[in-house]
């Protein structure tokens, strides 16, 4: 008998393309779609793999079964069976070669090929940083849109075209993960969420006591020592012997009992101190807050007669006569500072160019040290960049060319074109995009004066958050395919307007891509002249 030889081929070709592999993966949604491929080519791999061994027992089986017969015969009548010598030489045959073939069979890895693919891909696999990053990033997204944890666990979100879920098991993860940041409040949360879906008849390997045991913990450090005590009761009921539960049970009605001995009833006078504290509290809106509501598009509203000063427009660049004949539409966004955008300023052609252009260029955006000057990651920039020069292409340089008609400001002392994609939750907190007076030295470098103004070309719609916000002032711009906005950080003095602080909001659903142009004050001498007045 011969055994079929069985051919298994994996392909071994990496998809990524890229000839190194990448970090940071969390912070660029574009990078992260080649983990998609990765992952496809994976589970054909693993398919192939499957196949292969499905294909190596159909053969076993069909030898068991054909020798099955054989001996059924030969063995009722050994002799007479063997009498015939062609029986006797394909016994002979059988055992001294194709048992030998057989066994060979049984003992060859069918798993070769897969396992070398996935060594091969698992070097651009993301790592233990992009993971709690994604986690903080959920985390981030729950306090920014007021999202509850049931919501975000079932995946009900604005605009999703592929809903998914987390597990228990999800669910615990992300409580541990603010665990080891000493995250207690969204531990707390996450562990309650975990226990509540394993209560509801979930099927998990997450356990029940150790959720229990982070749970109690947490809460116990938010100061709520009543439910740590009931939560770690709970626990004991599920498992009496645990050392640790039974540890943190006496120390809590140790301090349970001190804290009855040492309470005292609060006065009126304390009452009425709490009260005035609660309501400072309300009036008191600090950044973080009002940055909060205008991404959840609850901000401040401009009253209608500021509303009816607002305008829409065909505007030709002050009679640039590229604009003349076929004017470009603009709108006001905001008057004070004054935000206008531009509609249908990029085509999607271009876009799609600068896109493929920055892709394989995009790195983690840095911000600069406001005491070193150096550049560095921060964990509320969560985006990848790249810098496009107007020689490269001549998309970039039309765009450049495009951008000085428009604003009529000189682009040849400008930055390079920046594009950014955000990341899992991907957002840059609010900041000035020019130097202070208590940074100096912070373009000295390019010799080009201050930042005088901002384009920002939205490249992509987004599902859900991704605005552009302005907390001083309580504007919220929305992202918008295909359109530019344009605005001043200086007055006409040269003096920073602080009211242009702003911030790029979490992306909750979508992939939002920018490109930037930073245009500074060298070469606007004529264009934009100073002013009088610092604050004209």
């Amino acid at each position: 008998m011969a055994f079929n030889k069985i051919w298994y081929t994996v392909a071994l070709g990496l998809l990524l393309p890229f000839s190194y592999a990448h970090t940071d993966f969390f912070t660029s949604i574009g990078h992260m779609t080649d983990l998609i491929n990765t992952e496809k080519d994976l589970v054909v791999s693993l398919k192939d793999y499957i196949k292969a061994e499905e294909s190596k027992l159909e053969q076993i089986k069909k030898w068991a079964e054909k020798l099955d017969q054989l001996t059924d015969t030969a063995t009722k009548d050994p002799e007479g069976f063997l009498g015939h010598p062609v029986n006797a030489f394909k016994l002979m045959k059988r055992l001294n070669t194709e048992w030998g073939e057989l066994e060979s069979l049984v003992l060859k890895d069918m798993s070769d090929g897969f396992i070398s693919n996935m060594t091969i891909q698992r070097q651009f696999f993301p790592n233990d940083e992009d993971q709690t990053g994604a986690a903080k990033a959920l985390l981030r997204l729950q306090d920014t849109y007021n999202l509850d944890t049931d919501t975000l666990s079932r995946g009900n979100l604005p605009g999703v075209k592929h809903k998914s879920f987390l597990t228990a098991e999800d669910c615990f993860e992300l409580g541990k993960i603010a665990y080891t940041e000493a995250d207690y409040y969204h531990t707390e949360l996450w562990m309650e969420q975990a226990l509540k879906q394993l209560d509801e008849g979930e099927v998990s390997s997450a356990d029940k006591v150790y959720i229990l045991d982070y749970l109690s913990y947490a809460v116990y450090q938010q100061g709520d020592l009543g439910k740590a005590m009931m939560l770690t009761k709970r626990l004991l009921e599920l498992d009496p012997e645990h050392q640790r539960a039974n540890g943190n049970m006496k120390y809590f009605e140790y301090i349970m009992a001190k804290e009855k001995e040492a309470n005292k009833s609060s006065t009126d006078s304390e009452d009425q101190m709490e009260k005035e504290t609660e309501v400072k509290k309300k009036d008191y809106l600090p950044e973080r807050r009002k940055y909060e509501m205008l991404c959840r598009g609850e901000g401040l509203k401009m009253t209608p007669r500021r509303q009816k000063r607002l305008f829409c427009r065909y505007y030709d660049g002050n009679r640039n006569p590229r604009y003349i004949l076929g004017p470009v539409k603009q709108e006001d966004e905001w008057d004070k500072p004054r935000i206008v955008r531009f509609l249908d300023i990029i085509s999607d052609e271009e876009i799609e160019t600068v896109k493929e252009l920055a892709k394989p260029r995009l790195r983690r955006a840095t911000i600069s040290n406001p005491i070193t000057g150096a550049l560095e990651t921060a964990h509320y920039r969560i985006s990848k960049s790249a810098w496009l020069s107007g020689y490269e292409s001549p998309v970039v340089s039309r765009i450049n060319t495009r951008i000085q008609d428009l604003t009529g400001l000189d682009v040849s002392t400008a930055e390079e074109l920046q594009v950014a994609n955000y990341g899992v939750g991907g957002q840059y907190e609010p900041h000035f995009d020019f130097a202070r007076k208590d940074e100096p030295d912070a373009f000295k470098e390019l010799g080009t004066g201050n930042r005088i103004a901002t384009w920002l070309f939205y490249m992509s719609d987004v599902s859900a958050g991704g605005a552009t916000v302005f907390p001083e002032v309580g504007a919220s711009v929305w992202p918008k395919k295909g359109t530019a906005v344009f605005w001043y950080n200086l007055f006409p003095s040269g003096e920073g307007d602080y009211s242009t602080r702003h911030a790029a909001c979490p992306v909750l659903v979508g992939n939002k891509w920018v490109s930037n142009k930073w245009l500074h004050e060298r070469g606007q001498e004529f264009r934009r002249p100073c002013a009088l007045s610092e604050l004209e």
